[in-house]
C-alpha cells in the first residue's frame, strides 16, 4: 500500500489538552538512551519492537509465550527481568483459518502499574520517536497492547481458571492520575463519582485516610474486546467480560487482611463484588494491578488496549489454584488471536 493510501487517525486528545511540550525535542533526561541506542530500562532499540504487543508481567511468561507461540524470533534480549521477544505469531481458530501470520512482540510490565508505566512509556517512545533527533515523528503506526495476566475472581460464580476479559477498568492505584487522559465515555465518570462514595462510605471517618482514595474509571478499546470475544468463540475458550479492578498493591489493596496493621478499608473485594454498576448486567469480575494505567494512558493517546486475565483465585469461595497454566495458555491463545484479527481488519493505521 503506498504511503498516501495508509488510513491515519488523529491524537483521540482534544486541542486544548495536548501537552505542547510533546512536540519539542526531548533531552537525554527526557529520555535516555545507551550509547548502544537502546531505551534505559528495557534496552530495545526502535524497530525492534512490534505494534501488536503481548504485555505479560512475569519474565517467565514471556518466556513461555515467545518459546511456544512465536516462531522466527528476530529479537530477545532481559534487562531488570524485563524481557522482549519479537517474533511471528501464528493462531488460527475454527472461524478463523484464513488469519495471516503477524509479526509480534511480548515484553515483561513488572507488578503494578508504578512498572507498567515505565514499561509502555518507552514502548511508545521507541514507537514514536526519532532516536537520532529525539523528537516524535510527523506519524507513526497505532500500538495494539493486550495485557495477560492473572486476577482473582470477585464473583462467586467464577469459576476457577476463567479468563476475564476487561469491558472497564476501576483504578485504585494513583499513576493514572499523573496523565491528563480525558473521559472515553459518560460511564466513565459516572462510576467515578459512584465508586469514589462508595470506597469513603466503606471507611471509618476516624481514618488518617477518610476521603483520600478516589478510584478513576477507565475504557478498554471496544473493538479490541470484541476481537477478544470473538476469539474466544473460534477457539471454545469460556470467558467472562466485566470490569476489572486495578488495586495498587496485592494484600490489603485487594482486601486481604493478613497484616498486623489494620487495612483503611475494610473487606475490599467485597465492595465492589457487591457493586451494581447498570450496564446491562455486567459486574466487577475481577481485581489485579495493571490493567487501569495501560488502558487509561494508552486510551488517552489514541492506542488500543485491552486485558484478559484468568481468575486463580475467587475471592468470594475464598479459593486458589496452583494449576492455572492451562488457563494462561487458553487467554494468550484468545489475545494472539485478537490482535491478528484485529491488525488484518486495519493493516496500516497510523497517527498523526
Amino acid at each position: 500500500m503506498e504511503r498516501s493510501e495508509r488510513p491515519s487517525i488523529k491524537n483521540v486528545q482534544n486541542p486544548d489538552e495536548i501537552n505542547p511540550s510533546a512536540a519539542a525535542p526531548f533531552t537525554a533526561c527526557d529520555i535516555p538512551i545507551d550509547d548502544e541506542g537502546r531505551i534505559y530500562h528495557l534496552q530495545v532499540k526502535p524497530g525492534q519492537i512490534a505494534p501488536d504487543i503481548l504485555l505479560v508481567g512475569d519474565p517467565g511468561r514471556a518466556e513461555f509465550v515467545g518459546s511456544r507461540f512465536l516462531r522466527d524470533l528476530e529479537f530477545e534480549h532481559e534487562h531488570r527481568g524485563l524481557l522482549t521477544i519479537t517474533g511471528t505469531s501464528e493462531i488460527t481458530g475454527e472461524q478463523a483459518t484464513i488469519i495471516s501470520p503477524v509479526r509480534t512482540t511480548v515484553t515483561t510490565s513488572g507488578m503494578g502499574t508504578p512498572s507498567l508505566e515505565i514499561v509502555v512509556n518507552e514502548l511508545v517512545a521507541l514507537n514514536e520517536v526519532d532516536f537520532e533527533t529525539r523528537t516524535r515523528k510527523s506519524d507513526f503506526p497505532r500500538l495494539h497492547i493486550i495485557r495477560v495476566g492473572s486476577s482473582g475472581g470477585l464473583q462467586a460464580s467464577t469459576k476457577l481458571g476463567t479468563p476475564i476479559i476487561t469491558t472497564y477498568a476501576i483504578g485504585l492505584d494513583n499513576t493514572g492520575l499523573f496523565y491528563e487522559a480525558p473521559y472515553p465515555d459518560e460511564i466513565c465518570e459516572r462510576l467515578e463519582g459512584e465508586l469514589g462514595q462508595v470506597v469513603s462510605s466503606s471507611m471509618s471517618t476516624k481514618s488518617r485516610f477518610y476521603g483520600k482514595i478516589h478510584p478513576y474509571v477507565t475504557r478498554a478499546e471496544p473493538s479490541l474486546v470484541g476481537a477478544l470475544l470473538e476469539a474466544s468463540t473460534s477457539l471454545g475458550v469460556l470467558v467472562r467480560t466485566g470490569l476489572t479492578v486495578s488495586a495498587p498493591g496485592f494484600f490489603a489493596p485487594e482486601g486481604r487482611d493478613i497484616a498486623r496493621v489494620k487495612p483503611s478499608v475494610p473487606e475490599l473485594d467485597k465492595i465492589f463484588s457487591e457493586f451494581d454498576p447498570r450496564m446491562e448486567g455486567q459486574r466487577i469480575e475481577n481485581m489485579e494491578m495493571e490493567s487501569s494505567f495501560l488502558l487509561h494512558f494508552l486510551g488517552g493517546i489514541g492506542y488500543w488496549a485491552g486485558a484478559i486475565c484468568p481468575a486463580i483465585a475467587n475471592r468470594q469461595q475464598d479459593t486458589f489454584t496452583v494449576n492455572y497454566q492451562d488457563a494462561i495458555k487458553n487467554a494468550t491463545k484468545v489475545a494472539l488471536l485478537a490482535l491478528a484479527t484485529i491488525r488484518n481488519r486495519y493493516p496500516d493505521v497510523r497517527i498523526s
